[in-house]
């Protein structure tokens, strides 16, 4: 099937000369161009509060890049993608909160130009820049030219400012033209997921509360918080990764099936999903979850402060860096299926997963043998990162005269398959950004239903004077999260887990 290559567009990038832009998005665009997705009608407008001119944002971005694959230096800065892209990259100046840049921007675009607005700016900027495009009829389309908006992460801090940056945005420009991104949705076995399941009889026919017992969704991470301090005391592990990250995963895993694969009908059924999430009582919020902080320790041989000590903490912060939930999916499909989910810093793996556990076959068949080995469940782990695959596990009967069963796992990942090179997971979510494509990217209800759900949890947590329980670094993280699953009869799956390791 040939793909599209992107119309003509302006990206215009407020907040270029940050992080976000030379490490994700630019690194993104060099990919799409080598591919062939968009061509020379691409041009970049960045915009930022540094004095600069074209030049500077460009030698910027070209002292980033060359660095990026260490030893290969001069290959990388002659790359023909790279050498496209920057003679069309652009600069501007100026403060976001004032008309001025706002008026300047209009002049570079014209009148009938397409343009996509990226803000990779602090959140504090979203509702502010949106009615500044707004004001200055930069959202404003025809028949023959668009507009749109992209928006980074976080969307907001809790339900009422989530509502209230919704409302606030929506008052000003359509909902069709709101791109919301989670990263996640970019990553290819996140997107493998929806084909996975719906184009495959045998994985659909078992996908409900008949045949699962559990589903888990880790996202751990092995960096501490760093020099991200001023931020995370802030925010936490439950605000920073569980409304988006985790509940974007956890949708793609419950959703019904579409009718289409149009971008209504998935955002549709993701929606479903995450207003079917149980809301708690406060006291049920306390009972199925667990927040825990890194103490100090030593870190793939580096010695880590505790969290408290960590620059920019306040010293009596009770800010969560683990956190681990049960939660419930009301629905006909998933009425009484458990849903894990578990994020933190500091902890042994850098691993993102999905792990779907099956119920247990019955076991009389075999009482007339000499069966050595617990019969353990099937499973199917979705490796999200690092190493993008999946994983099934079954179990078979090892050589021998004795019934002695052997757990093995069918294994396939997406480097043995394919060459998927070094994406950042941005090419597709700019791609669709620039084609119109709204799949991947959040809606406002659904934005607000895992809120809602999160809510209780926030609430308890405000009225408990108790510190979050302590958890040393590498680490599965603290034992209360073990204690969550295990009163259920289960276990979490280990962290770590490697599809080349098996």
């Amino acid at each position: 099937m040939t793909v599209k290559q992107a119309p003509p567009v302006t990206l215009v990038i407020f907040g270029a000369t940050g992080d976000l832009t030379r490490r994700l998005l630019v690194p993104a665009i060099i990919n799409l161009t080598r591919s062939g997705l968009v061509g020379n009608s691409l041009s970049i407008l960045g915009i930022g509060i540094e004095e600069g001119d074209d030049e500077s944002l460009r030698r910027r971005l070209d002292e980033f890049l060359i660095h990026l694959t260490p030893g290969v230096e001069e290959e990388t800065e002659k790359d023909e993608a790279w050498d496209s892209v920057r003679s069309r990259i652009f600069y501007l100046s100026g403060d976001f909160t004032q008309d001025n840049i706002f008026d300047n921007i209009a002049a570079r675009l014209g009148a009938d130009e397409n343009a996509a607005f990226y803000l990779a700016v602090p959140p504090a900027f979203f509702g502010p820049i949106v009615e500044k495009l707004a004001d200055h009829g930069l959202m404003r389309e025809t028949e023959t030219r668009f507009r749109r908006v992209a928006i980074e992460k976080p969307f907001g801090t809790d339900l009422a400012s989530a509502q209230a940056l919704n409302a606030r945005i929506l008052e000003r420009v359509a909902e069709a033209q709101v791109y919301r991104l989670d990263h996640f949705l970019g990553k290819e076995t996140v997107q493998n997921l929806m084909t996975a399941r719906f184009a495959n009889m045998m994985i659909e026919a078992l996908w409900n509360n008949n045949y699962i017992d559990h589903v888990q969704i880790t996202a751990a991470e092995v960096v501490d918080v760093g020099s991200r301090g001023k931020f995370y005391d802030a925010t936490g592990a439950l605000r920073d990764m569980v409304p988006n990250h985790l509940f974007q995963l956890l949708a793609m895993i419950a959703m019904e099936p579409p009718n289409s694969f149009d971008a209504e009908a998935i955002r549709n059924e993701k929606s479903k999903v995450l207003k079917a999430l149980r809301i708690y009582t406060e006291e049920e919020a306390k009972l199925y979850a667990v927040r825990g902080t890194y103490g100090a320790g030593t870190l793939n041989g580096v010695n880590v402060p505790a969290y408290q000590d960590t620059k920019d903490i306040k010293p009596a912060s009770r800010t969560e860096t683990f956190v681990a939930l049960k939660l419930l999916v009301d629905t006909w499909r998933w009425a009484g299926v458990p849903f894990y989910l578990r994020t933190g810093k500091a902890m042994t793996a850098r691993d993102t997963e999905i792990v779907i556990t099956f119920r247990k076959v019955p076991f009389a068949q075999f009482r007339e043998t000499e069966v050595t080995r617990k019969l353990p469940p099937n499973r199917l782990v979705i490796q999200v990162q690092p190493d993008e695959g999946m994983s099934m596990e079954i179990s078979i009967k090892s050589p021998g005269p004795m019934v002695d069963i052997e757990p093995v796992s069918l294994d396939f990942r997406y480097a043995d398959k394919f060459d998927i090179g070094k994406t950042t997971g941005y090419e597709s979510l700019i791609y669709d950004l620039f084609i119109g494509d709204q799949t991947l990217f959040q809606r406002a209800d659904g934005i607000e239903a895992g809120w809602a759900a999160v809510q209780p949890f926030l609430d308890a947590w405000s009225k408990d004077p108790t510190a979050p329980e302590k958890y040393d670094p590498g680490s599965m993280g603290p034992a209360g999260a073990d204690s969550l699953i295990e009163r259920d009869g289960r276990r979490w799956h280990k962290i770590g887990f490697r599809l080349t390791n098996r």
